[in-house]
């Protein structure tokens, strides 16, 4: 898709949660986009302070792919966590 594409597209839904006031609901279907991001964070903090990595290599799926998992077992498993978190924010969802 492109940053062209996936910039607006993430404003659009991050302006919906904001004004139906369901910001938690977004983090958690975000919930790997998230993770990669924390685990880029981390791994930089820990690096930057301690001069030690906490994973192989950031993004996480990166990590994954060094320990010998293959790529399409990853995307499968990321899948499957995604589809576990919406369901999870969809059931958490008020309807007024």
């Amino acid at each position: 898709m492109g940053d062209v594409g996936s910039l607006p597209l993430g404003g659009g839904l991050g302006a919906v949660a904001v004004i139906t006031k369901q910001e938690i609901l977004l983090v958690i279907v975000g919930g790997i986009f998230v993770i990669e991001a924390l685990s880029v964070i981390f791994q930089v903090g820990s690096y930057k302070y301690r001069g030690k990595r906490i994973f192989r290599m950031a993004p996480i799926h990166h990590h994954f792919e060094l320990k010998g998992v293959a790529e399409p077992k990853i995307i499968v498993r990321f899948w499957v966590i995604t589809i576990i978190l919406a369901l999870i924010a969809f059931s958490t969802l008020k309807i007024r």
